[in-house]
């Protein structure tokens, strides 16, 4: 059984699940190892996602926490038992965070995306992202742009591919606005949001400045759907890389802000023509 240095955040999330688990089932980690015949250290390690726990034990120690929650437990069984994705490929030449924000696109079900500055990623032309990525501080070399640019790329099949994952993004028009790259090149965004907004699996819904106040606001946030409720995540943007949540007061939360926005948003149509409007007078 091995041990990692950087946990990646599936096998962080894998780790807190069962250690979530075995506390609300009553069960020391003590006990708990002795169900794997191991020791409660070798245990702990694992419910912090330092060292890898293989689908036949995730199965028995869920089994032995749990009644009646089967879909659950095959969930985290599946987790552990995921194969490696295309971000693997990027391991040691970009931040985790990015690695796992793919990890986590590629396995939701759906998600649901408000951003109030930036185009989301996943919408993101590689002209914009290349702006966007040449304001990073500190200022980033040229061949980890193109590796960002490339990892980007890739992030965005998630919807592209066929069976595309569902993805509906609110994006502010403070967003719409700004001119990453220049004038041009934010008509060529604007315009490849609208092209993306065709999909069937793509909905885009733009939030005018004159809705006026919405919670969340100067935040940008992607709630993805889980395989079960239970392992449905958040994710939001920080200067010092992405934060991962999944408390069930967190969850609450961010699906009541997108609640909120969805009361405040254009419809899809009257979206688009309000996105053609705005890349008209660029």
């Amino acid at each position: 059984m091995s041990t990692r240095r950087t946990p990646t955040e599936r096998q962080r999330r894998l780790g807190a699940e069962l250690r979530k688990l075995r506390v609300a089932a009553g069960l020391s980690t003590d006990v708990a190892a002795r169900l794997l015949d191991m020791d409660r250290t070798r245990l702990a390690n694992m419910e912090s996602g330092i060292r890898t726990i293989n689908a036949e034990r995730v199965r028995k120690l869920a089994s032995n926490y749990l009644q009646g929650e089967d879909a659950y437990v095959e969930a985290l069984v599946e987790m552990a038992g995921a194969d490696a994705g295309w971000w693997e490929r990027y391991r040691g030449s970009l931040p985790q965070g990015m690695l796992d924000i793919a990890e986590m696109e590629a396995r939701s079900l759906r998600m649901r995306a408000a951003n109030t500055v930036h185009i989301p990623g996943l919408l993101q032309t590689t002209e914009h992202a290349t702006a966007v990525f040449r304001v990073v501080v500190p200022k980033l070399p040229e061949h980890e742009v193109a590796l960002r640019l490339a990892h980007r790329a890739e992030r965005q099949q998630v919807l592209t591919d066929d069976g595309g994952v569902p993805y509906v993004a609110v994006i502010h028009e403070a967003a719409l606005r700004m001119q990453f790259g220049g004038r041009n090149v934010a008509r060529a965004q604007l315009e490849h949001v609208l092209a993306m907004s065709e999909l069937s699996n793509v909905t885009v819904l733009a939030l005018p400045f004159e809705r006026g106040a919405f919670p969340g606001a100067g935040q940008n946030a992607v709630y993805a759907v889980g395989a079960v409720p239970q392992l449905d995540t958040v994710q939001v943007d920080s200067l010092h890389g992405p934060a991962f949540l999944h408390a069930d007061g967190q969850l609450a939360k961010y699906r009541a802000q997108l609640d909120w926005l969805d009361e405040l948003v254009l419809c899809p149509k009257q979206s688009q023509d309000f996105i053609h409007q705005i890349a008209s007078q660029l």
